[in-house]
């Protein structure tokens, strides 16, 4: 079992390095964003999934593995939809990217002032 909980973190740290990479390349504030939200969610993902197997297995503590479980749903949930905020709330303000996209939901749905 720690094979598998090492073998998480791992994945999680991989995910964590791609998404600072992502961040580093990427052209404009919401590529950059979507990197970053992929960074905290994936990342953590990995880590809590660990910590509950490790709750789990080797500190036979379920109290904790139900709390870290309820941790990742709340985590899964609230992460995305705060990214999506956090950009939208950008492009209300006047960010918008350096060349034209093709598809523009967010101006779609813009009502000009």
């Amino acid at each position: 079992m720690r094979i598998v909980i090492d073998i998480l973190i791992v994945i999680s740290i991989f995910f964590a390095f791609a998404g600072v990479v992502g961040m580093l390349r990427m052209p404009d504030a919401f590529c950059r964003m979507q990197s970053s939200t992929n960074i905290a969610t994936l990342g953590v993902l990995g880590v809590i999934i660990a910590g509950i197997l490790y709750a789990a297995f080797y500190l036979h503590d379920g109290a904790m593995a139900v709390k870290l479980v309820f941790m990742g749903i709340f985590y899964i949930i609230t992460n995305p939809i705060a990214g999506h905020a956090i950009c939208r709330g950008g492009y209300k303000h006047g960010v918008r990217p350096e060349k034209k996209y093709e598809v523009d939901k967010y101006g779609e749905d813009m009502v000009e002032e």
